[in-house]
């Protein structure tokens, strides 16, 4: 019998050292996805002629958004009894340990769920702030956002984290620092699907602008106007679409999962998904928000 050549993974997670200090692969592939995003919101707001002045503040609030949405979801969703008697360590990157000593471990922990939610209360704080329409910016962060779901799934895959279950297929990986179980490698699964999803969204987004006065008779299934809400739906629909699906391939993150026929990813997906084909669809607060000056 032919044992299949699976991939043996058990990468470095430090990417390179400057004197003391490591710069691990998820770090380093976390700034390389928001240094994409930062470039390619850039391009579209000199493209929209949205004004420099209100584009600079962007970045902090959105990253603020992320990181305090990702790590506060991952706390109460996944893990609320411990961190809920151990606040301290919820929002600083320590923890106290047997030996009755604070650590530095950084954030072990970061639920994508918590950072949209985290992003989409950023984005309307900023809004406000700059006084630019809502659902303008909430598209134009939703055309790019992919390319940093994927930097940050890669992350993930160089960690050997968020690991898949145990299967016989070709391509499966086998974790080393985990087990010596061939794998899904489920982290790549949604790496692979957000890149795409950006490059749909960025195509549909080039598309937008050649259509020119398309009249009532000749109206489209959907508006893809920047404005209208549909990439803000369309993004977050394909993304939490697939992550229903990839987490049939994926361990368990936490035990009182293991009870469930769903387990907490795809319910808290569920909503996203009526969201996202509510505002493609051009539900009537999108249209409202997307008139709103």
């Amino acid at each position: 019998m032919t044992i299949p050549a699976y991939i043996l993974w058990n990468p470095d997670i430090v990417a390179f050292s400057l004197g003391p200090i490591e710069v691990r692969w998820y770090s380093l592939l976390w700034c390389i996805g928001l240094f994409a995003v930062y470039q390619l919101m850039h391009y579209l707001f000199k493209e929209q002629k949205l004004g420099e002045d209100k584009f600079e503040p962007m970045f902090v609030y959105c990253f603020l958004g992320i990181l305090i949405g990702a790590r506060l979801g991952h706390c109460l969703f996944y893990e609320p009894e411990y961190f809920l008697s151990h606040p301290v360590e919820m929002f600083l990157p320590i923890r106290k340990f047997a030996d009755g000593e604070w650590h530095f471990t950084g954030y072990e922990g970061l639920a994508s769920h918590g950072g949209t939610l985290g992003l989409m209360l950023a984005i309307v704080l900023y809004s406000r702030k700059v006084k630019l329409n809502l659902m303008h910016v909430l598209d134009n962060v939703a055309i790019v956002t992919p390319i940093c779901a994927c930097a940050i799934r890669l992350g993930n895959l160089m960690n050997s984290e968020i690991i898949g279950r145990p299967t016989d297929v070709p391509w499966a990986f086998i974790f080393e620092r985990v087990d010596m179980q061939p794998r899904h490698p489920g982290q790549l699964y949604e790496a692979l699907c957000y890149a795409v999803f950006f490059f749909i969204g960025w195509a549909i987004y080039r598309r937008s602008l050649d259509i020119k006065g398309v009249n009532k008779d000749n109206k489209p299934l959907f508006d893809i106007s920047v404005g209208s809400g549909f990439y803000f739906g369309l993004c977050i629909f394909l993304i939490f679409l697939s992550r229903i699906f990839i987490e049939f391939t994926k361990e368990n993150q936490v035990d009182f999962e293991s009870s469930m026929t769903f387990n907490m990813g795809q319910l808290l997906s569920v909503p996203f998904v009526l969201l996202g084909l509510y505002c493609m669809f051009g539900g009537k607060y999108c249209k409202n928000l997307g008139e709103y000056k």
